[in-house]
């Protein structure tokens, strides 16, 4: 079965640090590009982060000082490190790539960034 899974989020304070994992099956990461999204409860889905094949990453600017995505391809996983979180950074995050034609996402996981 070919999924992604995320997971790590929960409550943090402001200022705090979080890491999220994004684990794969049936799918070899390294050899896709992979993102990070975000989705607050009114917003659309938003792309923040890519990590390319080749290894080499893009941020969005409102993140890129704060966050920093890695892959381990002996896991099969992606990381997302956070820090510095404010309460901008509390909706769902998703992990996706496409495969094949299949886009595939995980379920999310929820950060929430509350004192």
């Amino acid at each position: 079965q070919v999924q992604l899974v995320e997971s790590g989020g929960g409550l943090v304070q402001p200022g705090g640090s979080l890491r999220l994992s994004c684990a794969a099956s049936g799918v070899n990461i390294s050899l896709y590009t992979m993102h990070w999204y975000r989705q607050g409860p009114e917003n659309q889905r938003e792309l923040f982060a890519n990590i390319f094949s080749d290894g080499a990453k893009n941020y969005l600017d409102a993140v890129k000082d704060r966050f920093t995505a890695s892959r381990d391809n002996a896991k099969n996983t992606m990381y997302l490190h956070m820090h510095d979180l404010n309460p901008e950074d509390t909706p769902v995050y998703y992990c996706h790539t496409v495969y094949g034609t299949q886009n595939l996402w995980g379920q999310g996981t929820k950060v929430t960034v509350s004192s």
